[in-house]
């Protein structure tokens, strides 16, 4: 049993899952960053890949990204940086990011090391349903990791239990068709997350997308398992330099 299937075993509701960028503000800041949302309360770590063109993130992500890789943040400097993640790190961690990089280190080779380093999941959003099903969903079963695909407000009701049936962890649902990082209209994503919750989907649902708060927190629990918060975590690092009291004082104001 994976350690996303074991949290949603014991934890169904109200389930945080916080996004951070691999060498984001420093380039050995990784684990550090990791350790502080474990020890404020994070059941799920969402670890980015920092990548020249990411089409889902907006502009904080995407300047992150840009600040991890001037820093010298490669995938070979991310798997070594979590050679001994498995050492501390006890919740489940879960690699976001694109397909470009990730096939220039190779595929396989990629599901192995991240399987090595104890990675659960993955979250590539330009990975198409088609190349999963018939190149590369059977290398990453046949290394034990999850694949969370993303479902938005516009995906085709077929097509929604489609990616579900194929998703394994969880199903992650935008709460609009934007960036990251944007407000959002939460009586808007309510009759959609609503509508996810009359489906009896497999996969538990987590919410991103405009999640930056103990309102909007709250607002998206009251209809699915939990939520992502990226953007205005990555925003609360920028700002100082002790990323354990930044990390404290964010997720407090985000849970109590």
């Amino acid at each position: 049993m994976s350690r996303l299937t074991e949290l949603f075993n014991k934890q169904n509701e109200r389930v945080l899952n916080v996004y951070c960028t691999a060498g984001f503000p420093l380039l050995d800041s990784t684990l550090k960053v990791m350790q502080s949302l474990q020890n404020s309360g994070t059941n799920i770590i969402e670890l980015g890949m920092p990548y020249s063109d990411p089409l889902a993130d907006g502009e904080v992500i995407q300047s992150s990204g840009n600040v991890a890789i001037a820093n010298g943040m490669t995938i070979e400097t991310l798997f070594s940086q979590l050679e001994k993640m498995r050492d501390s790190i006890h919740i489940p961690v879960v690699l976001m990011g694109y397909m470009n990089p990730i096939l220039q280190y190779g595929f396989e080779a990629f599901c192995k090391k991240a399987k090595q380093v104890g990675v659960d999941g993955l979250i590539l959003p330009d990975l198409p349903l088609y190349e999963f099903e018939n190149i590369y969903g059977s290398t990453i079963k046949a290394n034990g990791l999850d694949f969370v695909f993303l479902v938005t407000p516009e995906t085709p009701a077929e097509r929604l239990k489609k990616l579900d049936s194929l998703s394994t962890g969880f199903l992650y649902a935008v709460s609009s068709s934007a960036t990251t990082g944007k407000d959002k209209d939460f009586s808007k994503v309510a009759l959609y997350l609503q509508k996810l919750k009359s489906m009896n989907l497999k996969n538990p649902v987590l919410v991103g997308f405009g999640i930056k708060d103990k309102e909007t927190f709250d607002a998206v629990c009251a209809y699915s398992n939990g939520a992502i918060i990226g953007s205005a975590y990555i925003n609360a690092l920028s700002k100082g330099n002790d990323v354990a009291q930044i990390t404290e004082i964010f997720l407090k104001s985000v849970l109590n």
